[in-house]
């Protein structure tokens, strides 16, 4: 018998109200994540990753909201829950390292007691139990003198001691699932793989299911065996890593990848121009009819730019939203 899934997110919908009008930001996404499974999200800037993540744990806010669709973890509809029953999942069970620690963080207060107050909350803790849980929990993200580093303010670490404070806020409670939200942009290169195998290590040694969101093709390579192609709004493709990047079958997906820089033997063949996709992706406002992807595709034929594409089972597993994907 198979496993049920930890998070079904099914036909989900979000939408963008602008003045009396509604748009659909985000409209039928669907995907599962399984216990322990990382699945990576990937799309350029204003693709609707990041409010999907945002609906997954109940953190979205005016002028955005679900439209429609479920959104299930664990078995339960989280639609359903009431604010109370939302706030003890949020950070105890589902957990996410937000794309800018900066912001996320509290400015005016010690990081050891903003990691102290998830045990207060979530563990029923003391704050001199909590206090004591902090220092461990940043020595487990490998922050030096962590029993120093508690006291400091945000302002005074590096962006990749930040970083480390957000995934020991996020793990603190060891949740089922992690929403890791470009969790190494503006980071430095060495900085980027240090973070990437943290979040890696911790995860395998907790058991935690990731949403690793990035426009980032190599760092999803690395991390994750199933990819979401996400385009205007919408999953455009789904399916193994390794055929994604062997295969895409969306032109958008090929697109993305033909944009990879070669490396090693292939690179040493001659220099190449590295590939673009032309135009950029359409506010929400202005979504095209048909295939959103249409105005921008080598391949878009009239019945793209008339009809949307439904999602179409391919024989590798996964599926794809093109009219012209064979």
């Amino acid at each position: 018998m198979t496993a049920k899934p930890l998070l079904e997110v099914e036909n989900l919908r979000i939408d963008l109200a602008l003045g009396n009008k509604k748009f659909a930001a985000v409209q039928d996404v669907s995907f599962t994540i399984g216990h322990g499974e990382t699945l990576g999200l990937v799309g350029e800037s204003g693709c609707g990753k990041s409010i999907t993540a945002l609906a997954l744990i109940g953190l979205l806010r005016d002028p955005l909201a679900i439209g429609g669709g479920t959104i299930r973890f664990d078995g339960r509809e989280i639609q359903s829950l009431s604010a109370s029953e939302m706030r003890k999942l949020r950070g105890n069970r589902i957990s996410m390292i937000f794309q800018e620690p900066m912001t996320a963080l509290n400015p005016l207060s010690p990081v050891g007691r903003q990691i102290a107050e998830m045990f207060v909350l979530h563990k029923g803790a003391s704050w001199r139990e909590a206090e004591r849980l902090a220092v461990e929990a940043l020595a487990s993200v490998r922050v030096p003198a962590p029993d120093r580093r508690v006291e400091d303010y945000p302002h005074q670490l590096s962006g990749g001691m930040r970083q480390r404070v957000m995934i020991a806020i996020a793990l603190a409670c060891g949740p089922d699932l992690l929403l890791a939200d470009e969790p190494t942009t503006a980071l430095d290169v060495t900085v980027q793989a240090e973070i990437l195998d943290l979040i890696r290590d911790l995860s395998a040694a907790k058991g935690t299911a990731v949403l690793m969101i990035s426009h980032d093709l190599g760092l999803i390579a690395n991390m994750c065996r199933r990819v979401g192609v996400m385009y205007a709004g919408k999953l455009v493709e789904e399916r193994a890593a390794e055929d994604v990047f062997r295969a895409p079958s969306h032109p958008y997906t090929s697109g993305l990848v033909a944009s990879l820089p070669l490396l090693g033997a292939r690179a040493r063949h001659g220099r190449q121009r590295l590939k673009e996709i032309s135009g950029v992706v359409p506010p929400v406002a202005a979504f095209p009819t048909g295939c959103r992807f249409n105005p921008r595709c080598y391949a878009a034929s009239d019945i793209c730019r008339a009809n949307d594409p439904a999602a179409t089972p391919l024989n590798s597993g996964g599926f794809v939203r093109c009219h012209h994907h064979e």
